[in-house]
């Protein structure tokens, strides 16, 4: 999986380049990227920050170690499971994550872990893609959405929103694009 991710890096600037770096080039402090995958978000971090990225998979930190390297960020990247942490609490100024809610085999768990470890002045930054509000598009994602999550590990027609205020977080901000596709949340810690 994370060589195919890797393989899609110049349509994925194309497409998500430009929602990645509204959302995220504003992170401040140091700034955990959760679900980091091949590192994609790190080039669009202020170079001030201070990055930790984690992941569960090890083949795909390989590529984000190679993307941070390219980089001026001082950062690390660690194997390590969203839905259990090991930071202390308040461990980070912000907290980001793309495109990952809807591989999480509990969302609301790991959305309670990047709560826990974002400073109680804190922000949590999500860019994720959603059931589209164009009916063709949804309909297309309700039907692959079981066939596409066998294959992908990924629910395409989650609603990424209504998972972060069950999950109890203040939402200070979303918007959607590209037809409701594409949503960004910009959350604070309850």
């Amino acid at each position: 999986m994370a060589d195919k991710l890797a393989r899609w890096r110049q349509l994925d600037r194309l497409f998500a380049g430009r929602y990645r770096r509204s959302q995220f080039e504003h992170a401040n402090g140091r700034v955990l990227a959760v679900a980091c995958g091949t590192g994609r978000n790190f080039r669009y971090l202020p170079s001030a920050s201070e990055v930790v990225g984690i992941d569960i998979s090890d083949a795909m930190l390989a590529h984000a170690r190679t993307e941070l390297d390219g980089l001026e960020l001082d950062g690390t990247v660690n194997q390590m499971d969203s839905q259990a942490l090991d930071f202390p609490d308040d461990s980070f100024d912000t907290v980001i994550s793309s495109f990952s809610t809807c591989t999480f085999p509990d969302p609301i768990a790991a959305l309670h872990e990047m709560e826990r470890v974002c400073s109680p002045d804190g922000e949590i930054l999500l860019l994720e893609h959603r059931r589209s509000d164009v009916a063709p598009l949804a309909w297309l994602q309700d039907w692959r959405a079981e066939a596409h999550y066998e294959k992908n590990g990924c629910r395409l027609n989650h609603e990424p929103l209504e998972t972060v205020e069950k999950a109890g977080l203040t939402v200070e901000n979303a918007a959607t694009a590209f037809f409701g596709l594409v949503t960004t949340i910009d959350a604070t810690p309850r």
